[in-house]
């Protein structure tokens, strides 16, 4: 969503490269560009304004610091200002002392308001809750169904009117009251309420989301906005704010293709901070907003942190472990290759992982990179028997041939993996330790192995001080 800002802080940061002092005439020229950059970017005119005026405050008469060059200064006082921008702080979410902690979705028709109920079941879930749906929006068709087909997605248990809750027919605020009822006696301590949309905002939709807080007495009251309608959702959510007291917003769609204005201006706008975003289609793409992490990504630097959240949700920790003994151990095979793929995919697109890599060149960050090769080497390896996966050098001519027809790929691409995976385990054994080298160390008090002299440990501990291999806290994808 972000790549044309980013584009373009990057062009005006490689500009400053070389200034020992910004003059007031280059602060200038910058927070032009900065303004330019912003507007295009659909943030609200007020944000714009108030962004330039303090970065200029920040960044007049400049001197040269000891440890950073004047881009550099800048970068970071942009960044500081970004950060302050996007709210600050990652929202901290607190519960009811008296359980069912009460949270209420409201939003527009269109908006992804019911899906982003299912991914914030999933998300309380993930922090060892036990919520509950409610559907009470009981005017869009099927909008009930579609809530119990994502509640089953997450394994979240949903009531609406067709319960005995509420009755068939039903009134959404009869219904969401006695959801309260029913979240006790199920022994569920959190109650997501979905509310009905509009296409637009008016009168009876508003006052029906205020008649059903003041029933359920929500100790959040969340907006949902669509990300890619840019400064609309500010405006809804302004009109939203002035009807229900908001406390936070939800931005959906913020994978999207659009300008991201709205994400940049919502806070400053409305005074309430993002508090969860909505990063794709699937469930497990929702997480609470990270005002910093977003931040880095706008200027190009990264976020490791989340690619680091991302790693440990789809890695399965004794599988990652058993596989780094046997790599550092040369015995690597197929077999381990095609587990890990697995768990790369799920983290989801490579262009998107990508993009949170630090340092990445802009031409690799905006390259299109097609998903569909993990699923072509997926096929190769599953079109080779079991012991073909374990014993990779038992492949002739002829079960090239076989695995080529099998996953509908030439033979030079069988060749062309095999070859890469050989390098990799060549690779691999000349930086861990055999077998036959573990033997030369010295037993210790309960009959364990050291490490050698001047060698180094086995196991899944080794990858962080084995020389020439990746800091721990740095991410290299495979092919990367």
């Amino acid at each position: 969503m972000f790549d044309a800002l980013t584009d373009r802080f990057e062009g005006i940061f490689t500009r400053l490269r070389g200034k020992g002092r910004l003059s007031e005439g280059d602060v200038d020229e910058v927070l032009r560009e900065i303004r330019l950059a912003l507007l295009e970017a659909d943030v609200s005119f007020t944000v714009v304004r108030g962004f330039v005026a303090r970065v200029r405050e920040a960044t007049v008469g400049l001197e040269l610091s000891g440890a950073l060059n004047p881009a550099q200064q800048v970068i970071d006082i942009v960044h500081q200002e970004l950060i302050a921008t996007l709210g600050g702080e990652t929202l901290r979410i607190t519960y009811a002392s008296k359980p069912p902690t009460v949270v209420l979705m409201a939003g527009l028709q269109g908006s992804g308001k019911t899906t982003a109920s299912a991914k914030l079941a999933r998300w309380f879930k993930g922090q060892g809750r036990n919520p509950l749906l409610v559907g009470a929006d009981l005017q869009r068709p099927a909008a009930i169904e579609q809530l119990r087909t994502l509640g089953r997605q997450v394994d979240v248990p949903v009531v609406s009117r067709d319960d005995a809750i509420g009755g068939e027919g039903g009134d959404p605020v009869e219904v969401a009251e006695n959801a309260i009822a029913e979240a006790r006696r199920l022994g569920r301590d959190v109650v997501i309420v979905d509310t009905a949309g509009r296409l637009s905002i008016d009168q009876e939709l508003m006052e029906q989301v205020r008649q059903i807080a003041q029933v359920t007495e929500p100790q959040y009251t969340f907006l949902v906005v669509d990300a890619m309608t840019g400064q609309d959702a500010v405006t809804t959510a302004e009109n939203f704010h002035q009807a229900l007291e908001l406390d936070g917003v939800i931005l959906t769609k913020l994978d999207g293709d659009a300008r991201g204005g709205a994400a940049l201006s919502v806070k400053e706008v409305v005074g309430r901070p993002i508090a969860f975003a909505s990063n794709g289609e699937k469930v497990a793409d929702f997480d609470l907003f990270h005002p910093d992490r977003l931040a880095g990504r706008i200027l190009g630097m990264g976020d490791v942190l989340t690619l680091i959240d991302r790693a440990k949700e789809a890695f399965d920790d004794q599988q990652a472990e058993e596989a780094a003994a046997r790599l550092m151990e040369g015995q690597f095979t197929f077999v381990d290759f095609l587990e890990q793929m697995q768990q790369v995919k799920k983290m989801g697109p490579i262009s998107g992982l990508i993009g949170m890599l630090p340092g990445v060149p802009k031409e690799l960050r905006n390259q299109e990179i097609d998903d569909g090769e993990l699923g072509r080497i997926e096929a190769m390896i599953t079109s080779m028997t079991t012991e073909e996966r374990l014993k990779p050098d038992i492949i002739d001519g002829s079960r090239r041939a076989r695995i080529a027809r099998g996953s509908g790929s030439d033979i030079s691409e069988v060749n062309a993996l095999l070859d890469q995976f050989r390098q990799m385990q060549k690779m691999m054994k000349g930086m861990g330790l055999g077998p036959k080298k573990a033997k030369k160390g010295k037993k210790g008090k309960k009959g364990g192995r050291v490490t050698p002299k001047g060698g180094h440990p086995k196991g899944p501990q080794a990858a962080r001080t084995v020389p020439g291999l990746p800091d721990p806290g740095e991410f290299r994808l495979p092919g990367v």
